[in-house]
């Protein structure tokens, strides 16, 4: 076995890691591939201090995006209905669907908050009525509110 070198990745690279991660790779790459071309610099003492403080403002920026969610979440939760007026034919069905964009707008208009039409989880909507839909905020938050299609 050769001796390894450790380097901090400054830029991601494919079958290796992410910016900032410690390695250990064969010297010749380092010297040859991974130096020269920027893709990361030796680990030194220093270097390791600056990639530890990073990694924890890293997570403090996820913790704070989290606690965000929470409290979309609950604002969200709190006015808990939306209205959305549909087309109506015969027996209280529908034209057409309601959409996760048509969603994201009555939320848009009652709170003032932004929501990602593609974290909104609808049920088949295909009559007037009161129905569930479930928006991912994030990753681990994701709030429930309820939706009342009305005849327009």
């Amino acid at each position: 076995m050769s001796k390894r070198t450790q380097v901090v990745l400054t830029k991601d690279v494919s079958k290796l890691g992410r910016e900032g991660d410690l390695v250990e790779v064969a010297p010749g790459y380092a010297r040859n591939y991974l130096l020269p071309y920027s893709f990361a610099v030796r680990a030194t003492p220093g270097i390791l201090r600056q990639v530890e403080r990073r990694r924890e403002e890293e997570r403090q920026r996820l913790i704070e995006l989290k606690q965000q969610a929470q409290s979309r979440k609950t604002a969200l939760e709190t006015i808990g209905r939306f209205t959305i007026a549909k087309q109506v034919g015969e027996n209280e069905a529908i034209f057409g669907t309601v959409t996760t964009s048509e969603l994201a707008e009555a939320i848009q208009k009652a709170t003032g908050q932004e929501v990602d039409r593609r974290g909104i989880t609808l049920p088949d909507i295909n009559k007037i009525g009161f129905y569930k839909a479930e928006i991912k905020l994030h990753p681990e938050v994701t709030a429930t509110v309820e939706i009342h299609v009305v005849a327009e």
